[in-house]
């Protein structure tokens, strides 16, 4: 882009690769003309920064904000890269002595909630009722449940000498691989879950008996989201209709898209004009979730004329760390080829330790933690890292046996919690009347009533067009009178045209009177998250749009860790690598480094597969700044119970600790280890002190 034709002060703090990317494209009366640009954004390289700062530019340049659109992975992020651009925008502004001209980017959210939003905008044109219900992942798994019974395949599988049919979280996995993946069902269950291949048939029935009774009760799932979007852009009338909302359309993480959201940006910019994506294909971690590497492998195939510009200046770890990422991550079979530098000095080797189990490796890492505590780095500036959560296991007892706080990341979630889901489904009867797990859930709230009840009062509201005041009608014998009662007005008054949020205070209020007869244990806890639950619905404009946010992008809240953290003003952070993907830490230590978990022991049949696990022990490499230990127990016991026996076998070198990798670390052994080889060293020696005593006085 020209210098010439718009201040550029709101680039000085980017390099030069960030700047190449931010500025991208030729500016135009109105705006800006961009072919299609892939910003390789190494780990720790600033990639939030050269995003935000590249729609900031775009707005500066004359774009219209309102023709932006911004997809990420997570609200926060987007929130976090809008508010970014807002900064920039503002500053600029105020240097040009137009102070209070700033920007808000009302099209930035994640690929769900875009998707949500556009699916209610165009209902009319594609059989949806406009005020469909977004099921979170349980609910599936239920409606999918409720629709296994009611096609007798549990009962079927009961029969002596068939073969088990999968339950319901299993069924909800095998149809959200085959949707965002887009590939046969068979397909799927040959590759992934081999051992339901027998049920092919039944499931394709299951889940053709699932997609009606979504339609029927107005209701999406996750992955529907995008599959009725991707399907909405297969017509070339309302493809181009929704293209012609968008000037340029900016795309976060681009590694851990699926093949739906590829299909539905490529018909979005089918030349790839505006389009921008960020990404890092050596942090491509999330196969499991249907993420297609090959997305942002292939992107210039996609899109002909595409230019790449990749940022390799970290600014988060020392040199020799990722001198050891970067031997790590160039043994990739494919990837694009980046060294990342640090502009923060050599700094220590990072270490790899061997220790003798895992009980031992939970001690010297608790050792080696206390001790960087002692050098001034925090408890919280600290973080272990493991493959699996019950790789942990031993941590969490040590740290307990020591009383020293922590937290752990991949424990129970926000919408876990009976009473946060209990409040939701309040909400979402009351948004949509239709949705039967939300009745199912409600109406048992009620104490005397059971699930033939609830099948009763659901069986009332289908009877009476889902009319929320007819339940007024409905006689339910078992119920407790007072609380029935309370709950029709509850619903009634909420189903009306009532303001929001005011509407959802009472239902929070109706609902608290309950958790002393739902919950045994002490329910401060969790009238504090109802009450934040109230809170947080002030910041949404509608009812609608709070149940859907909260289902597609649910909040942590510290009432649902499963620790006592929160007691403490520092704490260690306890993590899997997935859940550390966009965090850093000064110290890291991951665990159980071996055969068999660095590479998962079910990722060695392809080449594919192995690349995908040595990317993730570069992500969880790449979360240091100034110290990371690899830690390698010799011995894994078979089972827990067998701790104190000798159940056990040995843990294999992890095949991604080739010479070329660990002439980059320090390596040793832990206390216990060492000081037995010392032992070992002294078993033959004898020595006669007293005669050497006596010798200083001959």
């Amino acid at each position: 882009m020209n210098a010439a034709v718009m201040d550029t002060r709101h680039l000085a703090t980017l390099n030069d690769a960030q700047r190449e990317a931010v500025t991208h494209g030729r500016a135009q009366s109105g705006g800006v003309d961009a072919g299609p640009l892939l910003i390789i954004a190494g780990a720790g390289s600033g990639k939030t920064q050269a995003l935000s700062h590249r729609a900031a530019h775009l707005v500066l340049a004359g774009v219209d904000p309102r023709r932006i659109l911004l997809l990420t992975f997570s609200r926060r992020a987007a929130d976090e890269m809008a508010r970014r651009a807002h900064r920039v925008v503002a500053a600029s502004m105020t240097a040009r002595g137009r102070a209070n001209q700033a920007v808000t980017l009302p099209w930035a959210g994640t690929f769900h909630a875009v998707g949500a939003r556009l699916l209610r905008l165009h209902a009319d044109h594609l059989g949806l009722a406009e005020n469909f219900s977004v099921m979170d992942r349980s609910d599936s798994a239920d409606l999918l449940d409720v629709c296994r019974q009611r096609l007798g395949l549990a009962r079927a599988s009961a029969q002596p000498g068939a073969a088990r049919f999968p339950r319901k979280d299993t069924c909800l996995g095998i149809y959200s691989q085959t949707i965002n993946r887009q590939i046969p069902l068979a397909e799927v269950l040959e590759t992934r879950y081999p051992w339901c291949s027998a049920h092919h048939d039944a499931l394709k029935q299951l889940f053709a008996a699932y997609t009606q009774r979504k339609l029927e009760r107005a209701s999406l799932d996750y992955d529907d989201l995008l599959l009725y979007w991707a399907l909405m852009m297969r017509n070339d009338q309302l493809a181009a209709a929704v293209a012609a909302r968008f000037d340029h359309v900016l795309v976060d993480e681009y590694q851990d898209t699926n093949t739906l959201q590829a299909e539905i940006l490529k018909r979005l910019c089918p030349s790839g004009h505006g389009l921008c994506v960020v990404g890092d294909d050596a942090q491509a971690i999330y196969g499991f979730r249907a993420a297609e590497v090959d997305n942002i492998l292939d992107f210039g195939d996609h899109f002909p004329g595409t230019t790449r510009v990749t940022l390799e200046q970290n600014y988060r770890s020392t040199s020799a760390i990722l001198d050891a990422a970067n031997a790590l991550i160039a043994e990739s079979s494919r990837g694009y080829a980046k060294r990342l530098v640090s502009e923060r000095g050599a700094g220590t080797r990072p270490r790899h330790t061997t220790v003798a189990d895992s009980q031992a490796e939970a001690v010297h890492v608790v050792d080696t933690v206390l001790e960087r505590r002692e050098t001034g780095v925090d408890l919280k500036a600290q973080a272990v890292l493991f493959r699996n959560a019950h790789h942990a296991n031993d941590v969490e007892v040590e740290l307990i046996r020591r009383d020293i706080p922590f937290r752990k990341y991949g424990g129970l979630k926000f919408l876990e919690a009976a009473h946060v889901r209990d409040l939701l489904a309040l909400l979402r009867l009351a948004d949509n009347p239709k949705h039967e797990i939300a009745a199912f859930r409600v109406f048992q709230m009620v104490p005397g009533v059971g699930p033939a009840g609830a099948r009763h009062a659901d069986a009332h509201l289908a009877r009476h067009n889902h009319l929320l005041d007819s339940l007024a009608g409905c006689r339910m014998p078992r119920a407790e009178p007072t609380a029935w009662q309370a709950l029709v007005e509850q619903l009634a008054g909420a189903a009306a045209d009532a303001p929001w949020p005011a509407l959802i205070e009472p239902l929070a209020a109706w609902y608290k009177t309950l958790l002393d007869q739902r919950f045994d244990a002490p329910t401060t806890a969790r009238a504090g998250d109802i009450d934040d639950l109230v809170r947080m619905a002030g910041h949404y404009d509608s009812r609608s749009a709070f149940v859907t946010e909260l289902t597609l992008d649910p909040p942590s809240a510290t009432g649902d860790h499963n620790d006592d953290a929160d007691l403490d003003e520092d704490y260690l952070v306890l993590s899997t690598v997935h859940s550390a993907k966009g965090r850093e830490w000064d110290s890291v230590y991951l665990l159980h480094v071996a055969d068999g978990t660095f590479p998962n022991e079910y990722a060695t049949h392809s080449a594919a597969s192995l690349d995908e696990e040595r990317r993730l022990m570069y992500v969880a490499m790449t979360r240091a700044r100034n110290h990371l230990e690899l830690v390698s127990p010799l011995r894994y016991y078979v089972t827990e119970q067998h701790r104190h026996g000798d159940r056990h076998v040995y843990g294999a070198t992890s095949r991604f600790l080739t010479p070329a990798v660990m002439q980059h670390f320090e390596t040793g052994t832990d206390r216990p280890a060492a000081r037995a080889a010392a032992e070992k060293a002294i078993a033959d020696v004898r020595l006669d002190l007293g005669s050497s005593a006596l010798a200083m006085w001959d």
